[in-house]
């Protein structure tokens, strides 16, 4: 089938129009050199003029990738094999026999290369076939020189056209890994929000209505029912194709204000006394995690938690310890594995996301610090 108006592709139609107008020089060349030996020196100056003339059209035409189709490619091949037909009249059979290049010389390889740029190896073939065939024709006699031309046209068509397959081939694995990368970088947002509120929510009824009699208790078993139904179409969904993410929005906040709404008499925030800037959408995020944190100490450590924010210059560390009971050995990857996205999603997804790294600190009865540390120059 015709190839796509790929990127990849484009490289070698260029290439495909300067190797046309470098043969096309030889061609003037030769013509200049051997003027007095040919038959009908005007009908090659007519010749040669006509060949510059379609050399220039498909330049033009091969540029743009709607005209890539049959009917040009069958009109190239179709006038140069007219030129390589003409050959022994215009240059005369004596000529030939005595060494004098065909009109064509390496000029009648360009349909074979933009057959084989189009459609592969085997329209490459094909082509190659049909002009070698044409140049065979013209000569009264076949030696091992006419051969060793038929031999590299022939490898130039499968050669190029194997090339040119490779690269449309690359570029379609290209779009769908950017395609697969966007729709998963948005599901794992989406994810985080759907933890952050939905999910939340879904567990808090549950747990407090758990032990309440009648409709209420049976509120709270459905919500714990959808709170888990959720949690594994979060962790197990694929991706949707074809999603994109928004651009980030540079303007820079103070991340002090945005972490400022978490102190409490159960949340101690210390901060430097300058402002701490950093763009909008990282500020954002790194304040979510945090949030994603401090709701993580409520649910499991109670009591208390400290919230440090400190300004290196190039990065920004905020760090979250509680005195809890810690996190035993493998709970993260079995909270994972159930859908319990807190940390995979809502921390570790967030700040790795903006480029920096998450450390988490646990031992039994001696509490968790985690820290998280975003660059302030996002790329």
């Amino acid at each position: 089938m015709p190839s796509p108006p790929g990127g990849f592709e484009v490289p070698l139609w260029r290439a495909l129009a300067v190797f046309r107008l470098a043969s096309l020089a030889y061609v003037c060349a030769l013509a200049v050199r051997d003027a007095d030996r040919y038959a009908q020196p005007y009908a090659v100056g007519a010749l040669v003029l006509v060949m510059m003339t379609w050399t220039g059209a498909t330049a033009l035409a091969y540029a743009r990738p709607a005209w890539r189709r049959w009917p040009l490619l069958l009109a190239d091949l179709g006038v140069v094999l007219a030129v390589v037909l003409a050959t022994p009249w215009v240059v005369g059979r004596t000529a030939l026999t005595h060494g004098v290049p065909t009109m064509g010389v390496a000029w009648m390889a360009g349909p074979v290369l933009a057959w084989a740029v189009s459609g592969g190896r085997r329209r490459g073939t094909i082509a190659a076939l049909l002009v070698a065939g044409a140049d065979l024709a013209t000569r009264e006699r076949i030696g091992q020189s006419s051969f060793t031309g038929v031999i590299l046209m022939l490898l130039a068509g499968v050669v190029v056209g194997h090339v040119a397959r490779l690269a449309a081939g690359a570029e379609q694995r290209l779009q769908r890994a950017v395609e697969l990368e966007a729709a998963t970088r948005e599901r794992e947002r989406l994810a985080r929000g759907i933890h952050d509120s939905v999910l939340q929510v879904l567990a808090l009824v549950q747990r407090r209505g758990a032990d309440l009699p009648g409709e209420a208790g049976e509120l709270a078993r459905l919500a714990g029912e959808q709170e888990a139904a959720l949690r594994a179409l979060i962790a197990g969904a694929g991706p949707t194709p074809g999603v994109a993410l928004d651009g980030p929005d540079a303007a820079a906040v103070d991340l002090r204000t945005l972490l400022g709404r978490y102190a409490s008499s159960a949340v101690a925030l210390s901060a430097p006394a300058t402002p701490v800037p950093l763009p909008r959408r990282v500020a954002g995020e790194l304040a979510a995690a945090t949030g994603a944190a401090l709701d993580n100490v409520g649910r499991h450590a109670g009591g208390r938690a400290w919230v440090l924010i400190e300004d290196e210059g190039e990065t920004v560390t905020v760090s979250i310890r509680d005195e809890g009971p810690g996190i035993p050995d493998g709970r993260l990857a079995e909270a994972a594995a159930q859908g319990r996205l807190g940390v995979t999603q809502s921390i570790r997804g967030r700040v790795i996301e903006l480029g920096g790294t998450v450390r988490i600190a646990s031992g039994p009865e001696a509490g968790t610090e985690i820290e998280l540390t975003v660059p302030r120059a996002q790329r």
